[in-house]
């Protein structure tokens, strides 16, 4: 069938030369992008996630391209070279961990001079410090109400309250929550290996139930989480980025079956440093403009159509993404490798301006971004619109130039204002944590627990975004929620919590018998 297929298109070959060209040209062109396309899929499956290029390649095919941009940003000869901070010898360890006194003496004989044979006196001590680990412990709380009642009158009885939990008529306390839920979605440990961690303490705890504490942490969470939305929707920028999550499907004659569903990611301005995660079991534009609905100000994000009706309000201000830009000549140099290294190398002395305004004030990075960077895009844009004439027109260069070109005001719309960003490494930074997990816990058991997660990932990321340790703050959070109106809600968000409780807390936590896992 094959050989008689074969004969058949051989026949129907056209006999005009050119009409033969532009066959040719167009099996080319298809050939090459089924070749992209394998290695990408090779990439992707054995590859290394970096985007590393060698900088000996990137002289070989974009000299001119660099030369002029070393000689924009040459220093003169007399420069000042600022000294160095050295650190001398192994790294010191940290002031506010608990250290244990060993003391080593020499005996009575060894102190004895062996001039005079008189004892030696102590005149100093030389101290050496060996960072130690003690493993996890688990403990029991007895939570003992007095009952009273009077002698005289019978069945006035009165049992003092217990006070309230977070989460009610749960046998975890607010430190083994904690250490779950952070087990999980920081340190991506799958619940059924949490399950055999537990064991080896001498605890069986079956992962159905991990997994209902973690819903149960999740809705007393809540609240937090509304809270959170409202501060990021508050930014003047908000950068944002999904990935995809396999979902089970619950079905009694098809086990183990999986949809794909979504997570999405919101992170705020400096003003609002936070991390707010959603769940869609789609990825359909109904996600981001529900979440969005009512906001106004910059979005950061890729080229996701679902976004275009935010952009057409006029409310919404698309701002795109250079390392994003930059991937698609990566993904695409192995096909046309001078064009795809020459464009990174643009791309390249774009990122060299940021260097220098990383340190600048809002003002004082957009005025040198004016001075700097706008001229260098100009340049880039000429040479993209000359780039685009010599290539094929569904080649992957093609299709990176077109990205690009397609969507000009939104790439240079970075340069108008110091608060934006070059790219979009923020949320792409944030939602990590999710590539990271599926890797271990594979799949999300429904959409419950993927809504379930989102509100736990916000937790985790909004303490990673402000340098808080997340078990800490999670564990006192829950023990505070249930006494804190809501009014003074707003105290537990990571960055006021740091100011206001952590002191509290760590001394709350050296103070209990047990210790973090």
């Amino acid at each position: 069938m094959t050989r008689t297929l074969v004969e058949h298109d051989a026949r129907s070959l056209p006999n005009d030369v050119e009409q033969l060209k532009k066959l040719v040209l167009d099996l080319l062109e298809h050939t090459r992008g089924l070749e992209h396309r394998l290695q990408l899929l090779l990439r992707q499956r054995f590859g290394p996630s970096a985007e590393r290029i060698d900088p000996d390649q990137l002289k070989l095919f974009a000299k001119e391209i660099l030369e002029a941009g070393a000689a924009e940003t040459a220093e003169p000869a007399t420069t000042t070279i600022p000294e160095h901070a050295r650190r001398n010898g192994r790294r010191k360890l940290p002031e506010d961990l608990p250290r244990i006194r060993v003391e080593h003496d020499l005996t009575e004989q060894e102190r004895a001079c062996p001039c005079c044979g008189d004892q030696r006196r102590k005149i100093g001590e030389e101290t050496s410090e060996l960072l130690e680990y003690e493993p996890a412990t688990m403990h029991v709380v007895e939570h003992v109400r007095m009952t009273y009642a009077c002698p005289k009158c019978e069945g006035q009885l009165v049992t003092a309250p217990r006070g309230r939990q977070a989460v009610e008529k749960c046998l975890a306390g607010p430190g083994l929550l904690a250490q779950v839920a952070v087990s999980k979605y920081a340190d991506h440990l799958p619940l059924h290996r949490l399950e055999r961690i537990f064991k080896r303490h001498g605890v069986q705890l079956n992962r159905s139930t991990m997994s209902d504490w973690m819903r149960l942490t999740a809705e007393a969470l809540e609240p937090l989480a509304k809270l959170l939305r409202q501060q990021v929707l508050a930014s003047a920028v908000i950068h944002t980025d999904d990935t995809p999550v396999r979902v089970q499907i619950k079905h009694q004659k098809k086990p183990g079956r999986t949809k794909q569903g979504r997570f999405w990611v919101y992170v705020g301005d400096k003003a609002n440093r936070y991390a707010v995660f959603d769940y869609t079991p789609d990825r359909s534009r109904d996600g981001p403009a529900g979440w969005l609905a009512g906001y106004e100000g910059y979005l950061q994000a890729d080229a996701y159509a679902g976004y275009e009706a935010l952009y057409a309000t006029g409310k919404v201000v698309e701002v795109a993404c250079w390392a994003h830009a930059r991937r698609k000549f990566y993904d695409a140099r192995t096909t046309d490798p001078g064009r795809c290294l020459g464009a990174m190398a643009w791309i390249k002395r774009l990122y060299g301006v940021e260097r220098e305004a990383k340190a600048l004030a809002d003002d004082e990075r957009r005025d040198l971004r004016q001075a700097r960077s706008v001229p260098l895009l100009e340049q880039y844009k000429a040479w993209l619109d000359e780039q685009v004439l010599d290539v094929l027109p569904k080649s992957p260069t093609a299709v990176a130039i077109q990205y690009i070109r397609s969507r000009w005001p939104s790439f240079t719309r970075y340069t108008t204002d110091g608060i934006l960003a070059i790219d979009n490494n923020t949320s792409e930074n944030a939602i990590r944590v999710v590539a990271l997990g599926r890797k271990n816990w594979l799949f999300a058991g429904s959409d419950r627990g993927g809504r379930t997660a989102a509100v736990l990932f916000s937790m985790i990321a909004s303490c990673k975004l402000n340098d808080v340790e997340p078990w800490s703050w999670m564990r006192d959070v829950l023990r505070r929620l249930p006494d804190i109106p809501m009014s003074r809600m707003a105290e537990l968000l990571p960055d006021r919590w740091q100011a206001s409780y952590a002191a509290e807390a760590s001394q709350a936590a050296n103070g209990s018998t047990g210790h973090r896992g």
